[in-house]
C-alpha cells in the first residue's frame, strides 16, 4: 500500500501515529450521543457527515467523475431517526473510505503532482493530504464532544 493510501486508511481504521481512528471512536456512540449538541459545537453526527461528505466527493473525482461538492452542503446530513439508521450511515462512510483507499492504491504516482480538477484547488496530493488533516481535526472534535457528553456535561 503506498504511504498516502495507508495514511488515509489509518485515520479511518486504525494504525495511525495518534492511535485514534474514526471507526473505533464512533463504534460505541449511540444515536442520542451522535445528535447531542453542546452549545454552539456541531454534533458528532454533523461532524461525521462533514468528514464523509468530502471523502465521497473526492472519491468521485478519483473514479473519473466531476467534483460535485459545495461547502454549504457539507453539514447537511440526512435525518437519522434510529440506531440502525446511525449504523447504516457509518457503514456507508466506511465503505466509501475503503473504496477511497482502493483508488488511492491504484492512482498513478505522477497524478499526485497533477492539478486536481481546477488550478484553484492545487494538486491531487494537496487535496488528498488535506482530507487526512481534515479528518484528524474533526476526529479531535468528535472525541472531545464524546467526552463532554459522557462526563455529565450535556448542556
Amino acid at each position: 500500500m503506498n504511504q498516502i493510501a495507508k495514511h488515509f486508511h489509518d485515520i479511518y481504521f486504525g494504525g495511525n501515529w495518534t492511535s485514534v481512528h474514526i471507526r473505533e471512536t464512533l463504534s460505541d456512540i449511540s444515536l442520542e450521543e451522535a445528535c447531542f449538541k453542546h452549545g454552539s459545537l456541531n454534533s458528532i453526527l454533523a461532524l461525521s457527515f462533514h468528514i464523509s461528505y468530502y471523502t465521497a466527493a473526492v472519491l468521485e473525482v478519483l473514479k473519473g467523475n466531476d467534483l460535485n461538492a459545495r461547502d454549504a452542503d457539507s453539514y447537511k446530513h440526512p435525518e437519522i431517526k434510529t440506531e440502525s439508521d446511525w449504523k447504516a450511515f457509518q457503514e456507508k462512510m466506511f465503505a466509501d473510505a475503503r473504496q477511497f483507499v482502493h483508488y488511492l492504491e491504484n492512482l498513478p504516482s505522477d497524478r499526485f503532482d497533477a492539478t486536481f480538477v481546477d488550478p484553484k484547488y492545487g494538486t491531487y496530493f494537496r487535496n488528498i493530504h488535506g482530507l487526512i488533516e481534515h479528518a484528524h481535526y474533526h476526529l479531535g472534535q468528535i472525541t472531545l464532544i464524546k467526552k463532554l457528553y459522557r462526563n455529565g456535561n450535556p448542556s
